[in-house]
């Protein structure tokens, strides 16, 4: 199986193609997926799209599903961690 570069929060990782961007937040060592308005840490829930606790921005668009997106070379994903 071929190798899919990413970058997460300015990490370069790397992961095998069909990988989740859900999956590979969390092979890069951290589920948090976003915060909610108050700051509170939230991460996948459902795995389907339907809770939306997976949103992050990939490559500058906001409120992509994580866990219905597959990796792709080259994609640069920001998570809730990466914002204060």
């Amino acid at each position: 199986m071929t190798d899919v570069v990413l970058n997460i929060n300015g990490h370069e990782i790397h992961v095998a193609q069909g990988v989740s961007v859900a999956a590979a937040i969390a092979m890069a060592g951290s589920a948090l997926t976003r915060r909610s308005v108050r700051g509170a840490a939230r991460a996948p829930l459902c795995g389907m799209g339907v809770c939306q606790e997976c949103r992050v921005t990939i490559d500058g668009r906001m409120h992509q599903l994580s866990c219905q997106t597959l990796c792709a070379d080259g994609m640069c994903i920001t998570t809730g961690e990466a914002r204060p």
